[in-house]
């Protein structure tokens, strides 16, 4: 009995050439996520009644300064999560292709600690409160994760385990071998992208979420490292020996920000208690 199996759309990588440079989906899908995200933050900074009485006015350069701080931190961290946690023997046999960004290979764990200090910096330059500048940046960072996934997906890259779903997918390249996979990507981006930035929304716009300080990030952590951690049963491990066959290196890297995000949100949670009282 043949498996029922959806075509792989087989775009190509490059999305347009500018003479001899190829401008890739890949650094279009950066791109485009800091510019949304920076306009979703100036939405933000604009709406009185999402903050805490006389926590506002920000600065009117606030959000650029933001999209600065997260696009250095973005990529130095998330270039770096990659070389230091995922592929380091290849790297340090070849330590030119860690300036190689544009041809892919970026951590999010290491993008979330590198735009973390970014904001630290910016927060002591500026004089401002660091979770607010944290809170703003990560309402926003579904937005990339969203469109970082589904080019992962255009690329044919970082695909599931072998399946007979009626929408299982053969991937191209040899690595990926001739059987049809889960296309994990498209069910990263549904959860970490699309199902993520509606949960924050929801506690922003519905729930006064960016009033006390942390919130957000608290939800944004927790809410990642469930996705990431429900995906990954889906999705091939790059280094299962990271694992050691109980968890994925992905699970593994997410508990601590579950953690996290947990004692975020209560911590949250008790200022503002104590704020009322």
């Amino acid at each position: 009995m043949q498996m029922l199996v959806i075509d792989f759309p087989n775009i190509s990588p490059v999305a347009f050439s500018l003479g001899p440079f190829d401008i890739r989906w890949y650094g279009l899908a950066y791109a485009a996520g800091l510019g949304l995200g920076w306009l979703y933050v100036r939405q933000l900074l604009a709406t009185p009644r999402l903050w805490q009485p006389g926590q506002l006015p920000f600065p009117e350069d606030l959000a650029s300064d933001l999209f600065i701080a997260a696009a250095i931190g973005v990529i130095v961290g998330g270039r770096l999560g990659d070389v230091l946690l995922y592929e380091p023997q290849f790297y340090f046999q070849n330590p030119a292709e860690i300036l190689a960004v544009w041809r892919g290979g970026m951590a999010f764990h290491g993008g979330v600690i590198g735009t973390g200090l970014a904001l630290l910096v910016l927060a002591r330059m500026r004089n401002l409160p660091v979770w607010t500048l944290i809170d703003l940046v990560t309402a926003a960072a579904p937005i990339g994760l969203f469109l970082g996934r589904i080019t992962n997906f255009i690329n044919g890259e970082l695909w599931g385990h072998v399946s007979t779903v009626p929408w299982a997918m053969v991937f191209p390249g040899a690595d990926a071998g001739p059987l049809p996979r889960h296309p994990s990507q498209l069910y990263e981006a549904a959860t970490e992208g699309a199902l993520l930035l509606l949960v924050l929304s929801y506690v922003i716009y519905r729930r006064q979420a960016l009033a006390p300080p942390g919130l957000v990030t608290g939800w944004f952590l927790a809410g990642y490292a469930i996705a990431r951690m429900f995906c990954e049963h889906f999705r091939v491990d790059t280094d299962p020996h990271i694992g050691l066959g109980l968890l994925t290196s992905g699970q593994i890297y997410s508990l601590p920000m579950l953690a996290l995000g947990i004692g975020l949100i209560a911590w949250a949670r008790g200022r503002r208690r104590d704020a009322l009282a």
